[in-house]
């Protein structure tokens, strides 16, 4: 078991080091109402992600108990090799804009949306962000098929996706908390964290694609080729 948490936990900060989902938890949070949407974001988003598990684990899951070739086995090792190619591809193209890419002074167009939307619509974009980013579906995707080639029965199997799925949540929870807490005296830390994410976005994006995309290469590689040896 430990060893299969130590498998989720580069899926795990993948899916979590992405700076677009926090900004957006702390734009909400500073807006009109934002304790609201801000949940209202969160709970779109993480629904999405334990539905994904549901329907996804019970393709997985009858796949895995009738295994009778290494083919699927292939599996695992090649979602990992794509998760690695995919984000090695976009940490080389934010490098290669890192000269016209800076940030300006002026906000984005698209955070005055996020400030300016009900409840009902802060859910909905937290699960259309789930259902339209690429990457997190292949992190999905990615846990569970280490979770069902693990083989750790169903309801560890259901406890870890879980797992999985609250702890990609870790970012935007203290934030929220605070902010439930204590509204006047956080509104200035928010505000700073907020700006400083905003000012760095292209940096973290780059460097946590081009780290997690080597690691993540090097595992599926290195799993195909066991595979072939077998």
């Amino acid at each position: 078991m430990n060893e299969l948490f130590v498998d989720l936990l580069p899926l795990i900060l993948g899916a979590t080091l992405v700076p677009i989902y926090p900004i957006i938890v702390l734009l909400l949070l500073q807006s009109e109402r934002g304790l609201g949407k801000s949940v209202a974001f969160v709970a779109g988003a993480l629904i999405v992600r334990l539905l994904q598990g549901v329907i996804f684990g019970l393709v997985f899951a009858p796949a895995v108990d009738a295994e009778s070739s290494a083919g699927l086995v292939l599996i695992g090792p090649t979602l990992l090799t794509i998760v690695g190619i995919l984000l090695l591809v976009m940490g080389a193209k934010k490098w290669r804009r890192s000269g016209d890419d800076e940030d300006g002074e002026e906000p984005p167009k698209w955070m005055s949306t996020f400030t300016e939307m009900s409840v009902i619509k802060a859910a909905g974009s937290g699960a259309l962000l789930m259902l339209l980013s690429v990457k997190q579906w292949v992190f999905t995707l990615s846990a569970i098929s280490v979770i069902e080639e693990a083989q750790p029965g169903i309801t560890a199997g259901a406890g870890l996706y879980l797992l999985y799925a609250l702890a990609t949540q870790i970012l935007v929870l203290p934030p929220m908390l605070a902010f439930a807490a204590a509204p006047q005296k956080s509104a200035g830390p928010l505000r700073a964290a907020q700006g400083w994410l905003q000012r760095h976005n292209r940096v973290i994006v780059m460097v946590v694609s081009l780290a997690f995309g080597i690691y993540f290469l090097y595992r599926g590689i290195a799993g195909l080729l066991a595979v072939r040896g077998m």
